[in-house]
């Protein structure tokens, strides 16, 4: 394998290392916020307005950020039974049709993505008085790393489908 290959296997370890302990970390605070809303709701009888909007918040990265990490792994895309009764050319014509439909879809959400984050920035999230345009960043994002997934996970495929 050429250097360029491993530096190039080596960056792409890290971003995807990078990206699930994102996603993973925005679990954690969506856990925490949701369950400091519910003590404080029926344990102090006193609701806080930000723990909502931060569950929220937390829930829609985290959700935006696993997508790519289920597409690197191969776990989001259910055409499974399709793959597997498949040998050789119609095999990977399969997987190259499921790339190009899923690569179709994170574009169109990476373009609208940006364009709706733009257009709601001077809009502040009740609660948490930030941006609406964080919350909307997630797709854009979310989208990016997705594709990425999705471009490693065929190329990772293609490899073990040639051995």
């Amino acid at each position: 394998m050429s250097s360029a290959a491993t530096l190039i296997r080596r960056a792409d370890g890290l971003v995807a290392r990078g990206v699930a302990v994102a996603a993973s970390l925005a679990l954690a605070v969506a856990v925490a916020s949701s369950f400091w809303q519910v003590m404080g709701r029926f344990l102090f009888q006193t609701p806080s307005s930000w723990s909502e909007a931060l569950t929220r918040l937390a829930l829609v990265w985290m959700v935006l950020l696993g997508i790519s990490v289920a597409l690197r792994k191969g776990a989001l895309v259910a055409i499974d039974l399709a793959r597997e009764v498949t040998m050789g050319r119609l095999r990977r014509s399969i997987e190259a049709t499921t790339l190009v439909s899923c690569l179709i879809l994170f574009v169109t959400l990476f373009w609208f993505g940006i364009a709706t984050a733009q257009r709601v920035r001077m809009q502040e999230m009740a609660g948490l008085e930030i941006s609406m345009a964080w919350g909307y960043a997630a797709i854009p994002v979310g989208s990016f790393f997705a594709a990425l997934g999705a471009i490693v996970h065929f190329i990772q495929s293609g490899k073990e489908t040639a051995q």
